[in-house]
């Protein structure tokens, strides 16, 4: 839990207890159903709930800002991303029933009010968000073209778009992607090593 404090200071009262309550809510649930490698477990909070912030270290969801989590296997990035935008509504998806039943536990532990998870497939959304997020589920242009419609187009003073957490060399798979892109490395926010090779892809809508 210091990592977090170490990069996000100014939490509130009811985000740190929050935050330090996942630590056990994950140990407990990953007992049940495996949603984290036991051998990540011992590096919970840099390797997932860290890691999932960076996105908040690349851009600020603004209240009522609509957000889905496509592939949010235990609920990351989502859940840590909803505790620290408790403004923001956030849907997490999964196809995996027993991941999203691990979710719905979670927030439901939290008191999570900005959480809403489903059993479904990406296509299968009929809403659409301002943000879409990912933690490498597949290839970004397969993505792209599973949720490019789920997104709205930015407006004046609102930026819309994909915020993919993604690690390794992605050259090849940006060259496939026509669309615009930026690309963060999170080695430029978090000092640890395990952020090294690890990056956010922000692409605008």
């Amino acid at each position: 839990m210091d990592i977090i404090l170490k990069y996000f200071p100014d939490l509130s009262s009811t985000q740190i207890t929050q935050f330090n309550a996942l630590g056990d809510l994950y140990k407990d649930w990953n007992s049940k159903i495996n949603v984290i490698s036991r051998k990540d477990m011992e590096h919970f909070y840099e390797r997932h709930v860290l890691h999932s912030l960076g996105i908040a270290k690349v851009k600020q969801f603004s209240n009522a800002t609509k957000v889905l989590d496509v592939g949010t296997g235990g609920g990351f990035p989502g859940i840590p991303l909803a505790i620290l935008f408790p403004q923001s509504e956030f849907l997490l998806i999964d196809s995996i029933g027993k991941k999203i039943k691990v979710v719905q536990e979670v927030t439901r532990a939290l008191k999570l009010s900005n959480v809403n998870a489903r059993q479904i497939r990406a296509e299968e959304v009929s809403e659409k968000f301002d943000f879409v997020i990912s933690r490498a589920v597949t290839k970004l242009m397969p993505f792209y073209n599973w949720i490019n419609t789920k997104i709205l187009k930015s407006g004046p003073g609102q930026e819309t778009g994909i915020l993919y957490l993604k690690g390794g060399n992605l050259e090849e798979e940006l060259s496939e992607l026509r669309a615009k892109k930026e690309v963060f490395d999170l080695s430029n926010y978090f000092e640890e090593d395990f952020f090294e090779t690890k990056k956010v892809v922000y692409v605008p809508f």
